[in-house]
């Protein structure tokens, strides 16, 4: 359990700094910068709230009986695509969000889990860029 955290702490951590990065980035070169910082705050935060709810949803899966865990994985998994159908609603209606960023900083969080786990194995990569020659 205590890998979980290690690596759920990473990610969040990677994302929030993303979130960091574009809100500068859209603060210094965008004209209506504060809707996008909004739009990038407010689904960025509720993708970390939908990662957290997967794994504490997926941990107490782990330990009840199989018919049991799928009811409870599948209503979890309503649960939370109704958080990000409420966002993206919320961010439709409201003049001050930007729904586009809101949409990138929703995606943000699976977007680093991808990139992370896709360059954490260097010698894969070794493998595949090595020479047949120099085997």
């Amino acid at each position: 359990m205590g890998e979980t955290i290690q690596l759920q702490f990473k990610i969040i951590k990677l994302t929030v700094i993303i979130l960091v990065i574009l809100s500068m980035i859209s603060f210094f070169f965008l004209d209506d910068s504060i809707t996008w910082i909004y739009g990038y705050v407010f689904g960025g935060l509720i993708g970390i709230l939908n990662f957290m709810l997967l794994a504490k949803t997926i941990e107490k899966a782990m330990k009840m009986p199989p018919a049991r865990a799928q009811v409870y994985v599948s209503t979890n998994y309503f649960i939370r695509f109704s958080i990000m159908i409420i966002v993206l609603f919320v961010s439709l209606k409201a003049d001050y969000i930007n729904t586009l960023a809101t949409v990138i900083g929703l995606l943000l969080i699976k977007f680093v889990i991808l990139v992370t786990n896709l360059f954490d194995d260097k010698e894969y990569y070794k493998r595949i860029f090595m020479r047949k020659e120099e085997k």
